[in-house]
């Protein structure tokens, strides 16, 4: 068991390929006893370390502990509060935010780079600018693809961003924006470095920022071995105050089951997304806790609705009814999630209740088909994700048994799958016909799902709405509600556009599945985050 031990020691940064050789057992037997470390057995490797272009939970999980961004969301919950900026005002039309910086924010250092300065509005506004401005010289350095940023409209949203003076900065909005800082509390706009990437840019080598990262938050990076682990160190800087725990790993381990018999022998103290089959063994086991939530997300069947035959809303309705949702959600989710009939889930304010899901009725589905000029049926392909999410257990059985559903109608659907990164990459380029995915809400609000997943801005090539659905009055409802400030008035519009959804049937909806979380029990203070995310800051290890 590893309690207060911390895992390694500081000859931990090993050669790469020695690092291989070791298991973790051997690592955490070098160590000094005075350290705390907590282990966290995380479900793959990260993207990488760019806060601006990365679109995965994993990836997330693992920035989260080195970034900060200047308004954060409070602990377990979706409150914004205040981050590297202290405090802020907004204009009485909504479309002027002036952010006040906190002074004595450190930034890490590393190999590459020792810091002269510590943060400022320099370094907020060249993280919005990397992003936002195709002539600043690190738009296109890992990615030119900044996914959320583009996809949220921010790039159009966007009229100025102003340096004040040092500590303060003010941004000028095209029009008012309700979900706006929320959307600044989201993990893409971490912020980097100015004085660390002008160094880099320099030195010929600017791809360094985003792979042996420097940041300002609890965390700093030491290692990273992929698919191995992640070791990071408490920054003892740290404005808010150094971290509980002096040592956190990733030890990545991509299937659940292996995750599991870690966290019984005690190899790990944390794991996400637990088979549902493991479940009844994980709740006996008296030395494990389960964190329990509704989770804030949806899995969901996309259809390529730019492609043949599924530009006809006929042919989506009847794949929607032709498969036996309640079967999947029994067989895969097993008592962890519940029938999905929008595309935000129950907790989300907004959700439309009244809404009616297209009945499982094969009948139905083949007069649709046939109404269609498709009374034969005809082929398709059918992608399955490579790993398991927190909306989606087992992408692979639940492809298998739509498939069966589909075959009884006439629709002869083919699985493809590929590696995660590549699989995503692909459907964001709409290669696909129909393709699994999934989404776990970023800030609380609905205009995260509905525009980031379904909206105009978001359909293009390498965009999140994989479905290429751009719909004029889906649109307009959910382009409304976002300049919208009374919140029940935007629930109104979005409520509406939930409506025109199940009518155009872009998706056939699956499962919301429940955020269930074995923690060993001399964890002390983890929370769950509604948002799905993994962060340590806070947490404590029991001696």
């Amino acid at each position: 068991m590893i309690r207060s031990r911390t895992s390694v020691s500081r000859k931990f940064t090993v050669k790469p390929g020695v690092l291989c050789a070791l298991a973790l057992p051997a690592l955490l037997a070098l160590a000094p006893v005075s350290a705390k470390t907590l282990v966290y057995c995380s479900e793959g490797s990260p993207e990488n370390f760019a806060p601006s272009v990365n679109t995965t939970g994993t990836s997330f999980d693992a920035n989260d502990q080195i970034y900060d961004t200047i308004v954060k969301f409070e602990r377990g919950g979706t409150k914004v509060v205040p981050g590297l900026a202290e405090r802020w005002t907004i204009s009485k039309d909504g479309k002027e935010y002036t952010f006040h910086l906190r002074k004595g924010v450190k930034w890490h250092a590393n190999k590459n780079f020792k810091p002269s300065r510590d943060f400022n509005a320099d370094d907020f506004i060249f993280s919005i600018e990397r992003q936002w401005k195709p002539a600043d010289p690190y738009f296109k350095v890992t990615s030119s693809n900044h996914s959320y940023f583009n996809d949220m409209g921010m790039d159009k949203l966007l009229q100025s961003v102003d340096r004040v003076d040092d500590y303060t900065v003010k941004v000028t909005l095209t029009q008012a924006e309700a979900p706006f800082l929320s959307n600044l509390a989201m993990q893409y706009a971490g912020i980097q470095s100015k004085e660390y990437a002008i160094a880099m840019l320099k030195a010929g080598t600017p791809e360094k920022i985003d792979q042996e990262p420097l940041g300002t938050g609890a965390f700093m990076l030491v290692q990273y071995q992929k698919d191995a682990l992640i070791r990071y160190k408490a920054f003892p800087q740290y404005w808010a105050g150094k971290a509980k725990i002096d040592d956190l790993i990733f030890a990545i381990t991509p299937d659940a089951s292996v995750r599991w018999a870690k966290l019984q022998k005690g190899e790990c103290h944390v794991m996400p997304y637990p088979n549902p089959a493991d479940l009844p063994a994980i709740r006996k086991d008296a030395s494990v806790v389960v964190l329990e939530q509704p989770g804030l997300n949806v899995g969901y069947l996309a259809y390529n609705t730019t492609k043949k035959p599924f530009d006809d809303v006929r042919v989506r309705k009847a794949v929607n009814m032709a498969i036996n949702k309640q079967a999947i959600v029994d067989a895969v989710y097993l008592g962890t999630g519940v029938a999905a009939k929008n595309p935000i889930p129950p907790t989300q304010w907004s959700y439309n209740n009244a809404v009616k899901d297209d009945p499982f009725d094969p009948a139905a589905a083949k007069k649709l088909l046939a109404d269609a000029g498709l009374a034969n049926g005809f082929t398709t392909d059918l992608w399955a994700m490579p790993v398991q999410r927190p909306y989606n257990p087992n992408a692979k059985r639940i492809a298998e048994l739509m498939q069966a559903d589909l075959a009884k109608v006439g629709i002869k659907a083919e699985i493809k799958s590929f590696e995660w990164g590549e699989y995503r990459k692909r459907m964001q380029a709409g290669e696909h016909q129909m393709g699994m995915l999934g989404w776990t809400g970023d800030n609380g609000d609905p205009d995260n799902f509905l525009n980031t997943l379904l909206g105009c801005s978001s359909a293009k090539t390498n965009g999140s709405n994989v479905a290429k659905f751009c719909y004029k009055p889906f649109e307009d409802l959910i382009s409304k509600a976002k300049t919208e400030s009374n919140q029940a008035e935007r629930a109104k519009l979005y409520e509406k556009a939930q409506l025109i959804f199940k009518e155009q049937a872009p998706w056939f909806t699956i499962a919301h599945a429940v955020q269930l979380k074995p923690v060993r029990k001399e964890v002390i203070d983890f929370k769950l985050s509604p948002f799905g995310r993994h962060s340590f800051y806070g947490v404590d290890i029991k001696e």
